[in-house]
């Protein structure tokens, strides 16, 4: 008699675990949000020029790859700033396939910079990219004028 009980609470228990398992709700904040993986995943997720002189644009590509299962899509690239430009493909990425952003930078100030990039994907998650950098004056005359050269012009 012992036995049919023993075996019938234990594959109780099992069924009650093994469905409690299946059906766990995704996790969520403490603001009651819920918590999503991130499907996006990139290379690089800070970039450094280092000197690029003023004026002269210059640009990097950030790769990323959907870690997800479904097509991610790329709602929106913002930039902190109107000197910095994003280009990136419209179409959804696929599963496991890479894509890449193309941030370009045109200084007109110098001195170092910093600006942030947020991604915004799949309808509501962001990823922030950074690129900096040192921006070096360039002189306001081509080449100084070479004094001597001009007394050689004299004796000739």
């Amino acid at each position: 008699m012992m036995k049919p009980i023993y075996l019938f609470l234990c594959t109780f228990c099992f069924s009650a675990l093994m469905y409690g398992q299946a059906n766990t709700p995704a996790p969520v904040n403490q603001d009651k949000t819920i918590i999503t993986p991130d499907v996006i995943s990139l290379k690089e997720s800070e970039f450094n020029f280092g000197k690029i002189p003023q004026g002269k644009p210059v640009t990097h590509v950030f790769y990323f790859t959907n870690a997800g299962t479904s097509p991610l899509v790329l709602d929106n690239v913002q930039t902190s700033c109107g000197c910095t430009s994003p280009e990136w493909n419209k179409d959804p990425v696929a599963a496991g396939a890479t894509a890449k952003i193309n941030v370009g930078f045109s200084a007109m100030t110098d001195g170092p910079f910093s600006k942030f990039i947020t991604i915004l994907y799949n309808g509501t998650q962001t990823k922030q990219i950074t690129i900096k950098g040192d921006v070096w004056k360039t002189p306001t005359t081509s080449a100084p004028e070479n004094a001597a050269l001009n007394i050689l012009k004299t004796q000739l």
